[in-house]
């Protein structure tokens, strides 16, 4: 049966040919640049950016600064050098600071930072960049949702560009403090507002990763589903990392979770499609088995790699799934050693553009099925 999904196929690189890819395209005299990116402590944050500048790119900047109580004071000088190194780069830029919490405790971030791109003049722009290396979920799904909406309605600009600079070994070595309240990502609540979801089915998709054992169990219990289907990650870089995940979740998985070994999902950690492709199929085997029982519902978190979220986020993206997630209060990051000359492995995905002339399957809005 043939598939009826947005981005299958979609127009993606990794590793050398994303390399290939930035020093190619964004080279070219036409291509008119906006790269939004985070401009925070992580030592990925400038891996596009100096991409770009090498490639010669005519690109302008929007580098988000996201701001969360009490920072560890080496996060912020490294922050500081991340923003200076930025700035050397790409000249004509603005540094935009996003106030994740509000004076109340309340998840602010998603919402400023869409506020903060609907202000950008784009009307010269033909191509935006949201490198998602040194952004948290909580600001970078809200702010990729805001420019698929603006170019589905024929707003421009013409083509959208995700990146991220894929390095498991820094992941490790970077923990966050959770908050104390879970809730679903600013602008994907998903089909959860309509009266239909009381009765519908809930599957939960965690995505795993190290040490995030807490937050994943606040999401649970606020999340409430009927079943519970893991994320592991595989094949991956290491390949034992999906059964040390497993061993860390042993508890989750034969308490609250109720998990058994046929409902783990499987992706590939370094390839967003398949993760993407995964869930849309799952979604796609449960909706006429529910169709008479109140419907099926999907309800991602994605707590672990940034790659693999890219993933999750094109599949939310796509059938207007809910993502519940734990905001981060906090930092910590103890590297083994100085990684200022690391390389990452570079992930594009290009998102919306002329790459894509046929029509595709519009977005879907908050349906129950």
């Amino acid at each position: 049966m043939a598939r009826n999904w947005r981005w299958d196929p979609c127009v993606s690189h990794d590793g050398g040919e994303a390399e290939a890819f930035v020093a190619d395209y964004f080279a070219l005299g036409e291509r008119k640049t906006l790269l939004i990116a985070g401009a925070g402590f992580d030592p990925r944050a400038t891996q596009v950016a100096d991409r770009l500048v090498a490639a010669g790119a005519d690109v302008r900047g929007l580098f988000v600064r996201e701001q969360r109580p009490n920072p560890v004071p080496e996060l912020t000088r490294r922050a500081e050098a991340n923003m200076e190194r930025l700035r050397e780069g790409v000249p004509v830029s603005e540094i935009v600071a996003i106030d994740i919490f509000g004076p109340d405790g309340a998840v602010i971030g998603g919402r400023n930072v869409a506020m903060a791109a609907s202000r950008q003049d784009m009307s010269d722009i033909t191509d935006v960049i949201v490198d998602i290396s040194a952004l948290s979920v909580g600001t970078a799904f809200p702010l990729i949702r805001f420019f698929v909406e603006r170019i589905d309605r024929g707003k421009g600009p013409p083509n959208l560009h995700l990146f991220v600079a894929h390095d498991p070994n820094l992941d490790s070595q970077i923990s966050s403090v959770a908050s104390d309240a879970p809730g679903y990502v600013h602008g994907f609540k998903g089909g959860l507002t309509l009266d239909a979801a009381s009765k519908a089915a809930k599957l939960w998709l965690p995505q795993l990763a190290k040490g995030r054992q807490q937050a994943l169990s606040r999401v649970h219990d606020f999340v409430a589903p009927h079943d519970t289907c893991p994320i592991l990650p595989f094949p991956a870089r290491d390949p034992r990392l999906g059964d040390h995940l497993a061993e860390e979740y042993i508890v989750e998985f034969d308490s609250a979770w109720k998990v058994d070994a046929r409902d783990v999902v499987y992706a590939d950690e370094q390839d967003p499609l398949h993760l993407y492709r995964t869930i849309l199929g799952l979604d796609d085997l449960r909706k006429p088995v529910f169709r008479g029982a109140g419907g099926s519902i999907l309800i991602l978190s994605p707590l672990g790699t940034k790659v693999m979220s890219l993933g999750a986020l094109m599949a939310a993206l796509e059938r207007d799934l809910p993502v519940a997630y734990l905001e981060s209060i906090g930092y910590d990051f103890k590297p083994l050693v100085e990684l200022a000359s690391s390389a990452p492995h570079l992930i594009h995905v290009w998102l919306e553009g002329d790459v894509y002339p046929q029509t595709r399957p519009r977005l879907k809005k908050g349906l129950i099925q």
